[in-house]
């Protein structure tokens, strides 16, 4: 049974109609085509090159790999690339916090 903090955030967001991306402190992304990439809600960049973007999220990483990749601004919270997408790849760490 998920802990009491998070049963009452999932209740909260289903009554006030909020967005699960803003209770669950999970990321955002939008991709437009295989060209461009945003993402918000990250902790920080973990690895970069022209092939690989590796973010750190609350929960596990996000992994992106491609060609020509560039980081076209990054925020605290939110990042925008562009290049070759080929791969996204979520991996979820199901540790409580």
């Amino acid at each position: 049974m998920p802990p009491l903090g998070k049963r009452l955030r999932k209740l909260t967001a289903q009554f006030l109609d909020l967005p699960k991306d803003v209770i669950f402190d999970i990321p955002r992304i939008t991709m437009i085509g295989n060209m461009q990439l945003y993402i918000e809600n990250h902790r920080g960049v973990m690895a970069f090159s022209d092939r690989l973007l590796r973010l750190r999220l609350s929960s596990g990483c996000l992994e992106i790999e491609g060609r020509d990749l560039v980081i076209r601004a990054i925020l605290t919270e939110e990042v925008f690339i562009e290049g070759t997408i080929d791969q996204v790849k979520y991996m979820y760490d199901d540790q409580d916090k």
